[in-house]
């Protein structure tokens, strides 16, 4: 048991009339599963729910719009002034509850950036009259559009002292339903650039009344305005929390100094002040608000430390936080009340439970892959690279054990085959897994050395050493052949061979100073002072910021117009925040004619260019291993393929399908 090795993070923290058990909050998360009204189904419960079981303090529902028809955002948010709203979030409520933990619900207005009220012909409200810039944002949704800007710029009405009175009680109205539904503590957003926080930026709120100006008090009176609502709505036990940005790293943003001043002003009113960061219309902020992998664990804290010196209330930090003793060190120095969790509650939900049991070495740390955005942007549904009961949690709830015990033969280590195993061995399979080198972990295992890439390195370590733990026999150095396989004699094969680079057909590509990005990854001293990387995609991309970190000087030669996202758009958004940050040279819709001992000739627009280079690396693509896996189809009465043998997969699509084929095993007699 580690209460004594977290005593402070473990600690209870009573807030109002509410005790919470720790002080690890699972931060708001849209919803995304929800029924034709925009309320929560069931499966949306459930979502919310885990993360009750593992042991969080209190669980956040987020998005959770108090005017639908004037500050609804997208197409997947919460709408709270549906007067069938009460069922589902009481479901959703007690769900959480019934675990020990507290539920929460954010009430949000998105003031300008209300797209999908514009783009279905209603009018943008904000604090001032203005225009921004038609972002597009909800359009791949799949509603239909009755409005597209003409001149690129969606145009802001400024609110009227009507409309704003009309948006204090649509706070407390929705307040006063949550609170009915069951909903242990309400919390207001006032951070990343949405409603509140344009009343409250002094770049944004230059109106001339009362509601506005340069004067913070005039800034603030609509929150804490709001405040007041949801409290007379509320009653005076059931903690508020308000969540701020404690600087908007934009241009046209505010600093620190503006956000102490704003935690000042809202200290004593607000029960709980939560810090985070940047601003949701910048893809820079917005790796700030969401840190992606090049950002160093906590990396936001300063901000709520820094708040913390000058307010009363608790602290609540948010961003970047995976590790039980970090967590502690943040508490017990001072820097912050309370934890809030967002993506690190995807990767593994029993984060609190384990660090209380004493099980840390096993907690699953947040990759910061991105994933789980690019997947709910792209499909708008809950996904986790490393986890794949996210967004299964319902059909977890009702799993059946296996109806037949089988003997279950994986073949291939990586991502997905050590997935297979290690699901198939807890539905009490017989299990065999192979693996054709020395080593679990497949290929990029040859990541290990890339300091942005360490939570995957643990990852693997992580896997391999949990594959052997559950009694699966590992045969390493083991490639199957047809014959092995049915010497074996299983009743179920998974194959997971994976995939191997491509070798691009140019000129010069069997020099000695032509590598695969695999080898380079292994061997990075053997890249010399220039490199040409040939290929834009995630791989060649993040080589190329690993050897920038080496002192390299890179030149990255892609085909296409764009760089190819691997469908992680967000993660994608770091990379090309990098890529200037550390001086890649980049050349797209540029194709490699000859490789040669002195560099690449290219062709560019219908001329040739020459990029000197002491090393040219190639990382165009994986070739599946397609009919190595099919060889074994009829080895075995049931047969699945996963992973990249059947085409190019990235480590959430291989450990989704892996899971699920381990599911599936043996559902027959």
């Amino acid at each position: 048991m580690s209460i004594e090795k977290y005593p402070h993070l473990l600690s209870p923290l009573k807030v109002g009339n509410v005790i919470f058990r720790n002080r690890i909050f699972a931060a708001p998360n849209g919803c995304q599963y929800l029924d034709y009204g925009n309320l929560p189904s069931a499966a949306g419960a459930a979502f919310y729910e885990r993360k009750a079981m593992g042991g969080a303090a209190a669980v956040a529902l987020g998005e959770c719009i108090v005017d639908s028809a004037t500050g609804q955002a997208h197409a997947y948010q919460i709408l709270l002034d549906n007067p069938q709203a009460l069922p589902p979030l009481a479901s959703a409520a007690t769900a959480i509850n019934r675990h020990g933990a507290i539920s929460c619900i954010q009430l949000q207005h998105c003031g300008m950036f209300s797209h999908l009220v514009y783009e279905r012909g209603g009018q943008l409200l904000g604090p001032v009259d203005m225009a921004v810039p038609d972002m597009h944002h909800t359009n791949n949704d799949g509603h239909e559009v009755a409005r597209v800007s003409v001149d690129g710029m969606r145009h802001v009405r400024g609110m009227t002292e009507e409309e704003i009175e009309k948006l204090i009680r649509d706070f407390g109205k929705a307040a006063k339903l949550v609170k009915q539904a069951g909903f242990g503590m309400v919390m207001l957003h006032a951070g990343h650039g949405w409603g509140l926080a344009q009343f409250i930026s002094p770049n944004v709120n230059t109106r001339n009344d009362r509601w506005g100006g340069p004067a913070l008090e005039n800034r603030m009176r609509l929150p804490l305005a709001v405040i007041e609502s949801v409290r007379k709505a509320v009653g005076p036990g059931v903690p508020i929390e308000v969540r701020i940005s404690g600087a908007e790293r934009i241009d046209t943003g505010y600093d620190i100094d503006e956000g102490i001043a704003i935690a000042k002003a809202l200290d004593g009113k607000a029960d709980i002040i939560h810090v985070s960061a940047g601003h949701h219309e910048s893809p820079y902020a917005t790796t700030i608000t969401h840190p992606g992998m090049f950002q160093e664990d906590g990396c936001n804290v300063k901000y709520a430390a820094e708040i913390k010196k000058h307010v009363q209330a608790p602290v609540a930090t948010v961003g970047a936080l995976t590790d039980p003793a970090f967590l502690e060190e943040i508490i017990a120095s001072g820097k912050a009340d309370i934890v809030s969790l967002g993506r690190q509650m995807l990767a593994d939900p029993d984060l609190p439970l384990k660090a209380r049991i004493g099980r840390e070495d096993d907690i699953d740390r947040c990759m910061r892959c991105c994933a789980c955005f690019s997947n709910s942007t792209r499909t708008r549904r809950r996904a986790c690279a490393i986890n794949p009961e996210i967004g299964r949690e319902l059909e977890e709830r009702y799993a059946k054990p296996a109806a037949n015990l089988k003997r279950v033969l994986v073949v291939g280590g990586g991502v997905a085959g050590m997935e297979a195993a290690l699901t198939a061995a807890k539905r009490g399979h017989e299990v065999i897994l192979c693996e054709a080198t020395g080593r679990l972990g497949g290929v990029l295992n040859c990541e290990e050395a890339v300091p942005f890439k360490a939570r995957l390195a643990e990852y693997l370590q992580r896997q391999a050493r949990r594959v052997q733990e559950a009694g699966v026999d590992v045969c390493l150095n083991a490639p199957v052949t047809p014959g092995l396989a049915k010497e074996l004699q299983p009743d179920v094969i998974i194959a997971a061979l994976g995939a191997r680079p491509v070798k691009p057909p140019i000129p010069g590509i069997d020099g000695s100073n032509v590598f695969g990005a695999e080898h380079i990854y292994t061997r990075p001293e053997e890249a010399g002072q220039r490199v040409v990387i040939l290929g834009g995609g995630l791989v060649g991309i993040e080589l190329g910021l690993f050897l920038a970190d080496l002192g390299r000087k890179i030149t990255l030669v892609e085909m296409l117009p764009d760089f190819n996202d691997g469908g992680n758009m967000v993660h994608m958004n770091s990379l090309r925040l990098q890529i200037p940050a550390k001086d890649l040279d980049v050349h797209l819709s540029t194709r490699a004619k000859e490789i040669r001992l002195d560099g690449v000739l290219a062709e560019c627009s219908g001329e040739d260019v020459f990029f000197p280079a002491d090393t040219v690396v190639y990382a165009v693509g994986q070739r599946p291993l397609s009919e190595e896996a099919l060889a074994l189809n009829d080895c075995a009465p049931e047969f699945y393929a996963v992973g990249d043998c059947l085409g190019a997969r990235n480590i959430l699509a291989a450990t989704s399908a892996a899971y699920q084929a381990a599911l599936d095993a043996g559902r027959l007699a």
